[in-house]
């Protein structure tokens, strides 16, 4: 079982440098936000979506900053399901740098959302089915 399956490499833009030569916060949150995407093609929620108009909206995101990352470079986001409630779900994600160590953590909280109706509505089954698959485990249901 690898703890973090879904992985993304992307590759550090010059654009993304600060005034102190690393690079700036901001672009920490475009890759996890390229990372949370990925993970939501990968377990179809964006053709879902496509389809129904039922799907993932963001309720929040945090990052905790470890190590500085430099132009050029090469970086891997990796993600994987922290927990799985009701109506929402959380993701995990790791930004290694070249040496592979981790430069920083995010966790984002996902709501499922009926854009129909503008309301939430439960996680569904199809997608509990493709993280575990993805993740090579049971994810167990939280309550709320």
């Amino acid at each position: 079982m690898n703890n973090f399956p879904v992985k993304l490499p992307l590759r550090i833009d010059w654009s993304e440098m600060d005034l102190f030569g690393h690079v700036n916060n901001v672009a920490y949150f475009k890759y996890i936000q390229a990372s949370r995407v990925n993970y939501w093609e990968v377990t179809m929620l964006t053709s879902i979506f496509g389809e129904s108009k039922v799907g993932p909206i963001l309720l929040s995101t945090s990052c905790q900053f470890i190590k500085p990352l430099h132009y050029p470079g090469d970086i891997v986001v990796e993600s994987r399901i922290e927990f799985i409630k009701t109506t929402s779900f959380g993701i995990h994600h790791r930004i290694l740098n070249e040496q592979k160590e981790v430069a920083a953590e995010a966790h984002d909280v996902v709501v499922m959302f009926d854009f129909n109706i503008n309301k939430k509505v439960p996680v569904s089954q199809h997608f509990r089915d493709a993280a575990e698959h993805i993740e090579g485990r049971k994810i167990h249901e939280s309550k709320a």
